[in-house]
């Protein structure tokens, strides 16, 4: 916001680059031509004393805990701020963590239990300002997806996949390895996000109607809603579409642009009041929607109409347990234990953590950006891993950044992630004395809260960009989602990533290929030389060896773009192709080989190449090996005198000059007797 100091958070998430363990080891410097490769070092082997002292350092517990840098400078104008925001995000998360509950096939408690944990954790150890943690629609959809219990009502498989996502995450944390979300393409996730979020907007349809018995995969969804619109409950339609339209008219209210006053002139205190008053309802919309529903029921209980609108019912009093989770259902008579628990969770105890990562890291650089600061991916990792970890404590299921809360948080001035403990304080509020009065809260009204934030995260207009900038970003998007709905929406981001890998690793295995055809046929590839492209590159090689009248050719091998040693399967590809030009009387050649490539294929015991220092050395080194070979081949007949070769005949019958002495071991000829002074002719 304009006119205000920077943000005490702005170099929280900003840590010192490492340097390595001990002195750099060997360099490598080279140029050949125009190309020049620049020193590269390479650090002694790992020390782990140093790395366990250098972790101990006072800086280095700093960095784990971004609190410590901007506490001491924390003053009463970021506490004014953060107590504004605070409160603004707790109106907006209560109403949305009662709802998403819903979407995560839980009891409305669970929501809640879900929103206070993660805001107070990442206010220890969170690297932005901005983000506020908690349960979101994305979350919700991958709990029911992956952890709905056989028993109604039952948290335990939730709980578990929560506990089991913040170990996931802090582990990755631990290790530094927030690259492996990068693996997953825009397209894939834009994709995903856009299926979810039909997905989630269209089973709240039955919450508007007031349909029972739908079905969660998709598309029995669709066929029983449809198939059940004449059982529509009027009250219910009437509740839900009056509270979509309210949120749609309130939330306009939020993004309104004031004019500047003419000239100038400062703004009076009732107009800063108005405006204020107007941007308060925009921002506190859901809450406002949904406290009037609920009064409106409540009027009407009063009156004598029970069933006239279906109602959330009776919401659980009181604080969650503080407790770690349970390992068991009891299902009836049997019991289900940790390992068959785990093992229908499945999968989803390594997609819901990097999505999790995904949502909060890509919401985080994205507010840090415009906002003009800096986060520490690597601390995110660790402050989402313990808070998930922290809230599987008091019975929550994965929670992660919301876009939606994070946006108000920033709207409302946030100045650090102090406001989380307002949010978190406010919620636990709710929860110890507000409870009683939730079950009085129409399901439409939810069910409409639900429909209006999921269907702004729908990004159809992505479409035309991929058409215009890169059409291949369409064959992700497609199968991820269409696949979403078919397969389920826990299928559609797997199949999505493997298609985008696939996309992704297919330079690799077919590099493009530059052939000339100077004395001999010079291969060049534009990359590195990969095991996936080793049969490939086999094929090439032999193919472009012959010309039109079916002659082998000698092959050079550029390997100017080999910036970096070979794998063992392309070193044994390479084996077999040299074997195969060997016994096709050719020659194989490589330019330009850097030395640790050299030194690796001397290692292999790899013979019978030729190294050269560019393609024209190469070139020249092949022509003096053929020409040796010429003149061995050539020789018809030799003439040796005193155990010398004196003459030697080629098969034309012209004698072959300069021809190297040898000396065979016996007197003028295998023929001679006695007489030394005669040369014999020996036929070779």
């Amino acid at each position: 916001m304009s006119g205000e100091r920077e943000p005490l958070l702005r170099h929280a998430g900003t840590s010192e680059r490492s340097r390595g363990h001990g002195s750099l080891g060997s360099s490598i410097e080279r140029t050949d031509e125009d190309i020049e490769y620049t020193e590269i070092s390479f650090p002694e082997r790992f020390n782990m004393k140093q790395y366990v002292k250098k972790c101990c350092t006072l800086e280095a517990v700093k960095n784990k805990l971004p609190i410590t840098k901007w506490l001491p400078k924390y003053s009463l104008t970021d506490l004014q701020s953060d107590v504004i925001s605070g409160l603004t995000v707790a109106l907006t998360v209560l109403p949305q963590g009662l709802a998403y509950a819903i979407i995560a096939n839980l009891p409305q408690q669970y929501g809640l239990y879900s929103a206070f944990m993660g805001v107070f954790v990442y206010t220890l150890l969170g690297t932005s300002k901005d983000i506020t943690l908690g349960p979101t629609a994305i979350m919700s959809l991958m709990t029911a997806a992956f952890a709905s219990s056989p028993v109604q009502d039952d948290p335990t498989y939730a709980v578990i996949l929560c506990l089991f996502c913040g170990a996931v995450q802090l582990l990755m944390g631990i290790l530094h390895l927030g690259i492996l979300v990068n693996f997953i393409s825009y397209p894939v996730i834009n994709a995903f996000t856009s299926a979810a979020a039909i997905t989630i907007a269209f089973g709240q349809v039955k919450g508007i109607l007031g349909l029972k018995g739908i079905p969660r995969e998709f598309l029995h969804m669709v066929y029983e809603t449809c198939k059940k619109i004449p059982e529509t409950r009027v009250w219910d339609l009437t509740m839900g579409l009056v509270c979509l339209i309210i949120l749609f008219l309130l939330k306009q209210m939020r993004k309104k642009k004031w004019k500047r006053n003419p000239h100038n002139v400062p703004l009076s205190i009732g107009q800063k009041i108005i405006r204020k008053i107007v941007w308060l309802v925009g921002i506190g919309a859901n809450a406002i929607v949904v406290i009037t529903s609920a009064g409106v029921v409540a009027i009407l209980h009063s009156y004598g109409y029970d069933s006239e609108i279906t109602i959330t019912g009776d919401v659980k009093p009181g604080l969650p347990p503080f407790r770690f989770p349970a390992f068991s259902v009891q299902n009836g008579n049997s019991t289900i234990e940790a390992g068959e628990i785990l093992g229908d969770i499945g999968t989803g105890l390594f997609i819901v953590p990097i999505l999790g990562l995904v949502e909060s890291i890509a919401i985080g650089k994205a507010f840090a950006r415009q906002n003009n600061y800096r986060i520490d991916p690597n601390q995110e990792l660790l402050a989402i891993g313990v808070a998930n970890v922290a809230s599987s404590l008091v019975s929550a299921y994965p929670v992660t950044g919301s876009f939606s809360r994070t946006a108000v948080n920033s709207q409302s001035g946030v100045r650090t992630p102090m406001s989380g403990v307002f949010t978190g304080g406010v919620i636990l509020l709710s929860l110890a004395f507000l409870t009683p009065l939730f079950k009085y809260i129409p399901k439409a009204a939810l069910s409409a809260v639900i429909i209006s934030a999921v269907i702004q995260m729908v990004d159809y207009e992505i479409l035309p960009k991929f058409w215009k900038i890169q059409k291949m970003s369409l064959i992700p998007w497609v199968i991820t989602f269409l696949t979403s709905f078919g397969l389920g929406i826990e299928y559609g981001i797997l199949i999505g990533i493997g298609i985008q890998l696939l996309m992704l690793l297919y330079p690799v295995a077919r590099p493009k290929i530059a052939v000339d055809y100077l004395d001999y046929v010079v291969v060049t590839f534009n990359q590195a030389i990969r095991f996936p492209s080793v049969e490939y590159l086999q094929g090439k090689i032999l193919q472009h060896m012959y010309t039109d009248d079916e002659k082998p050719r000698s092959v050079i091998l550029d390997c100017s773009h080999l910036a970096s040693g070979l794998d063992y399967t392309t070193i044994m590809g390479l084996i077999e192709v040299i074997a195969d030009f060997k016994k096709k009387g050719v020659h194989f050649a490589m330019a330009a080989v850097l030395p640790e490539i050299k030194k690796e294929l001397d290692h292999a015991n790899v013979k019978d190449v030729i190294y050269g220092d560019n393609v024209a050395d190469s070139i020249k080194k092949i022509k003096a090996k053929e020409k040796a070979g010429e003149m061995e081949d050539e020789i018809e007949s030799i003439t040796v005198t005193n155990g010398k070769v004196v003459q030697a005949t080629a098969l034309n019958g012209t004698p072959i000059p300069n021809v190297p002495e040898v000396n065979y071991g016996y007197a003028d000829g295998p023929n001679d007797d006695d007489d030394d002074s005669d040369g014999d002719s020996v036929r070779l």
